[in-house]
């Protein structure tokens, strides 16, 4: 499934990635650079997919330890490793934004030999084996995953968007500097992820023991220590934004924008930590209803009210103010959600259901089936 779906994406952007990116308002050099870094990355992304296999079936058997480190390692070993490659150093040669797409498939591949390693080793609970291919487990696997993903499309869909916005704003320079500015919102996924994944079994668990207040703080718990790692993150991209910035470009008007993204957004990266994490834990909960409309607010908030912003002020910084207030509302309405209760409530037709189908419960006798009825 993994494997099919990453040479889906490979195809779809190594062949359409001209048009896609010229939509988005990639134009000239801009869109030269962003076609050397993103034919790099989709060349390779049938191995992101296959590491993220590979991490997941690792945490199935209860290790969150093992991918959570890999993971983190080859998030630290991306930041100097990209900038290595884009300018060069000594005897390595300066790839340009080749580098950057370099930088994320040689750690993917350095991330999936450790972790292969480590499922292949006795330490392994379980390990790979040869099997007959069932369609029911194709059909559950996606059952799962398709819904899951949907707030991952959903975070990818708003930063597609929002870019084309900025480029109708502001033009190729403002494009590129935006989305070096984004880049940091995604390194924050890795980041957080580390936390969330052990949430859907730690929810999942203490739910199915029946210890619903022990799950919702081990949520609300995980949910402030994302919120304080992803502020940290976006309050020090806020403060100093261009040693970020000139990781991967000095040009002044990429700098300009990627800055004036920073400032404004960076402060509310931490909301978006906190959605993020919570959705892991409603992973576990089985409940995936908030989070979904969760990012469709985001989406809304982030598109719309940014293209609004655009026409009434012509201003970049009223769209970047709009991409905030999107994470603020994301964040706090899984926040709310979550901390009311809603994972513990029966859907409206389950309690029909239910009442539909007390009357018979009370006319049965205890001695009928052994339990005193309620």
């Amino acid at each position: 499934v993994n494997l099919l779906f990453g040479l889906g994406f490979s195809a779809l952007f190594l062949l359409g990635g001209p048009r896609i990116y010229g939509a988005m308002g990639g134009e000239g050099a801009s869109l030269t650079a962003g076609l050397s870094y993103s034919n790099v990355v989709f060349a390779g992304t049938p191995l992101v997919w296959l590491m993220n296999a590979v991490a997941s079936s690792i945490r199935g058997t209860g290790n969150m330890l093992v991918p959570s480190a890999a993971v983190c390692a080859g998030v630290l070993l991306l930041v100097p490793l990209s900038p290595l490659l884009i300018f060069g150093f000594g005897p390595i040669p300066a790839l340009g934004m080749a580098g950057a797409g370099a930088a994320v498939v040689l750690t993917t591949i350095l991330t999936m030999t450790v972790l292969t390693g480590y499922l292949l080793s006795r330490r392994s609970v379980v390990r790979p084996r040869r099997a007959r291919l069932r369609w029911a487990l194709f059909a559950d696997i996606l059952r799962v995953g398709v819904v899951g993903s949907v707030n991952t499309f959903q975070t990818t869909l708003t930063v597609a968007l929002t870019t084309a916005l900025v480029g109708l704003a502001a033009g190729s320079d403002a494009v590129a500097g935006y989305g070096t500015g984004t880049r940091l919102e995604y390194l924050l996924i890795p980041l957080v992820f580390g936390l969330g994944a052990p949430l859907v079994a730690l929810v999942g668990t203490n739910i199915g023991a029946g210890l619903r207040e022990r799950a919702l703080r081990a949520a609300l718990v995980g949910g402030a220590v994302a919120f304080g790692l992803a502020e940290t993150v976006g309050l020090a991209g806020a403060i100093w934004p261009e040693a970020w910035l000139r990781l991967f470009d000095t040009d002044p008007a990429v700098l300009a924008t990627g800055a004036a993204y920073l400032r404004v957004v960076g402060p509310a990266y931490g909301f978006f930590g906190l959605g993020l994490c919570l959705y892991f834990a409603s992973q576990g909960a089985g409940r995936l209803l908030w989070p979904i409309l969760a990012g469709l607010a985001r989406l809304i908030l982030a598109v719309g009210g940014g293209w609004l912003a655009l026409r009434l002020t012509g201003s970049l910084t009223w769209v970047f103010a709009a991409l905030a207030v999107a994470l603020v509302v994301y964040g706090g309405t899984l926040l709310a959600a979550v901390a009311s209760g809603v994972w513990f409530r029966e859907p409206a037709g389950l309690r029909r259901a239910s009442s539909g189908r007390a009357p018979r419960v009370r006319r049965s006798h205890p001695a009928a089936s052994g339990r005193t009825p309620r």
